[in-house]
């Protein structure tokens, strides 16, 4: 491939762009400044660094988000502020955007990617991906929230949930899994439950854990082989048992 044209695709500049950093001796291949714009080179053996970063060679990108209070899964918004710009300008690609959707008013794991094909997959309703969230309840937990959500919920206008299972963590902390994403799903449950939900984190998606040392508004970059846990969803009670193990740090790390 094309020297500019890799740059171009893995990074936001534009090959004019490009080739105004090549002439300024800031591209580096295999540690050597290179300024030739059509010089050939293979992005997955060699090390390309451009102003001093390393460009990611593979054919994605992959981003583990802790989305703060406020921000919407979104590429662009004119009123509200964006996931995407969570990533430092020098670190977008082309392409890149939230594979999934979390509310404004939720904080928590979403990755941010370029692979169309790896996003269809999670948002697919045939894949059922499952979806964690450590959530925070107003009133104390009932024993019977169990067995209601096992059975489904019906919310307020009539739709039904699939099956969910949750799990009391600590006090009013409560593990959630879903396998679906309707509108605010979690809410409303609890809601048709007579329980009403502070706040809700999500930690977890298919076989993937948002790292609870991970700060709100920071970001990760994670790799193919750790990207395909996605599909290899985990069972439940070992997510509940890795929340109940790193819980105090996830309290650190979510927003009130």
């Amino acid at each position: 491939m094309r020297l500019d044209k890799f740059l171009s695709n893995r990074t936001p500049y534009s090959r004019s762009e490009v080739k105004a950093l090549l002439r300024q001796g800031v591209v580096q291949v295999d540690g050597i400044t290179i300024q030739d714009a059509s010089r050939n080179i293979d992005p997955e053996k060699q090390v390309i660094t451009c102003q001093g970063k390393t460009i990611h060679g593979g054919t994605f990108v992959y981003y583990l988000v802790n989305k703060p209070l406020g921000y919407i899964c979104a590429t662009e918004d004119r009123t509200h502020k964006i996931v995407i710009n969570l990533i430092p300008a020098e670190c977008r690609v082309k392409g890149l955007f939230p594979a999934g959707r979390l509310d404004s008013d939720s904080t928590g794991l979403v990755l941010l990617t370029d692979d169309g094909a790896l996003a269809h997959k999670i948002l697919s309703p045939k894949s059922h991906i499952p979806k964690y969230y450590l959530i925070r309840l107003a009133r104390p937990f009932q024993a019977d929230y169990i067995k209601q959500c096992v059975e489904g919920i019906t919310l307020s206008d009539g739709t039904e949930c699939l099956p969910a299972e949750i799990q009391l963590i600590s006090g009013k902390y409560v593990l959630v899994c879903l396998h679906e994403g309707k509108y605010h799903e979690v809410r409303r449950m609890f809601a048709a439950l007579g329980n009403h939900v502070e706040f809700l984190h999500r930690v977890a998606m298919g076989g993937v854990i948002l790292p609870p040392t991970l700060s709100t508004g920071d970001y990760l970059e994670v790799f193919n082989k750790d990207v395909e846990n996605l599909l290899k969803p985990l069972q439940f009670q070992e997510v509940c048992e890795q929340i109940v193990t790193d819980f105090s740090s996830y309290l650190i790390n979510v927003s009130p």
